[in-house]
C-alpha cells in the first residue's frame, strides 16, 4: 500500500513538471506622460473643444503608426498616409525631448482613441507628400485638437507655415499658455549668464544693452518695439506688412483671429510670408 502511494506521487509529480507552462499574467505598461498630462489645463472655457457631432469637411481616419512628435500614418478608407500636423514642429529624433513628444502623441492619439478626424487648410501634401492636416480626437461630448495639445503640454512649438494658418492663433496662444504653467523643457533656449570681473561688474551694469524683442513667427500682443503690423488683405488674402510712416499705417488694425500678426523686423515678416507694402 505504501509503495503504491509513493508511485502514485512520484507520477503526480513527474507530470506537474512535464506539463504546458502557464503563461504569467504581465501587465501591459502604462505611459504617463511628463508632465502629468491633464487636458485643457488653461485656459477657461476649454479652448479646443468643438461641439459633435462631426463638422463638415473632416475626414475620419484609422491611426497605424506613430512616427515621432508631429507626424503619424494613417488609414483612409484602406490606403495609408502619412500625415504631419499643422501649425507646429515638435523635436526630430536625436534631439532633447524627441522620445517624450513621440510618446506623447501616441497617448494622444492611440490611448484616448484610434479614430481620429482630419482638417485640412489650404495645402493638401507638404513637399514630402504628407498630407497636411489638423489632427482631432473625439471625446465623450468634444473633440480636442493633437495639435494644440502638444503645444499646450510644451511637446512642440506653434510655428506658422502659410498659407495654413487657419488656427495658428489659437496654436500661439496654447504656446503662450505654456510658457505660464512653466511645460517649457522641451524647448525653452537658456538665458546665456556671463561672468564679469570685479572691477567691471558696475561698468557692465550700466553699459550691457537689453536683448531686443523679437516674433520670430509673429506676436499677438506686440512686445515694446515691436511696431510693424502684419495685416491680411481682406479682398485678396494677400499679406502685407505696413511700417511706421507709411500711408495706411495707422489706420491698419491686427485682428490676430485671422492670422494677423505684429513684427519686430522687416526679416521676420517676410520669414513668415508677409510683404511689403508699397505705400
Amino acid at each position: 500500500m505504501r509503495k503504491t502511494l509513493a508511485l502514485m506521487c512520484i507520477m503526480l509529480l513527474l507530470s506537474a513538471c512535464h506539463g504546458d507552462p502557464q503563461p504569467s499574467a504581465t501587465p501591459y505598461p502604462t505611459y504617463t506622460p511628463l508632465p502629468t498630462y491633464t487636458p485643457y489645463i488653461t485656459p477657461t472655457p476649454k479652448p479646443t473643444a468643438i461641439p459633435l457631432p462631426l463638422l463638415q469637411g473632416w475626414q475620419e481616419a484609422q491611426v497605424m503608426r506613430i512616427s515621432d512628435g508631429d507626424t503619424i500614418e494613417v488609414t483612409i478608407n484602406g490606403q495609408v498616409y502619412r500625415v504631419r500636423y499643422i501649425g507646429i514642429d515638435a523635436p526630430e529624433e536625436g534631439e532633447p525631448c524627441y522620445e517624450e513628444a513621440t510618446r506623447f502623441n501616441a497617448y494622444l492619439v492611440t490611448h484616448l482613441g484610434k479614430t481620429i478626424y482630419l482638417e485640412k487648410d489650404v495645402s493638401e501634401t507638404d513637399q514630402y507628400g504628407r498630407l497636411l492636416r489638423y489632427v482631432w480626437i473625439a471625446g465623450p461630448d468634444e473633440y480636442i485638437m493633437a495639435n494644440a495639445e502638444l503645444v499646450a503640454m510644451g511637446y512642440a512649438r506653434a510655428i506658422a507655415y502659410p498659407p495654413d494658418v487657419k488656427h495658428q492663433a489659437f496654436l500661439t496662444q496654447m504656446e503662450q499658455h505654456a510658457r505660464q504653467a512653466g511645460f517649457v523643457a522641451c524647448w525653452a533656449t537658456p538665458t546665456p549668464t556671463t561672468t564679469a570681473t570685479p572691477t567691471a561688474t558696475a561698468k557692465a551694469a550700466t553699459s550691457t544693452p537689453t536683448a531686443p524683442a523679437s516674433c520670430p513667427q509673429g506676436c499677438i500682443t506686440p512686445p515694446p518695439g515691436c511696431v510693424i503690423k502684419g495685416n491680411i488683405s481682406s479682398s485678396t488674402g494677400e499679406k502685407i506688412y505696413h511700417m511706421p510712416g507709411q500711408r495706411y499705417y495707422d489706420q491698419t488694425t491686427i485682428d490676430p483671429e485671422k492670422g494677423e500678426r505684429w513684427f519686430c523686423t522687416e526679416e521676420e515678416a517676410i520669414a513668415n510670408g508677409w510683404r511689403k507694402s508699397k505705400r
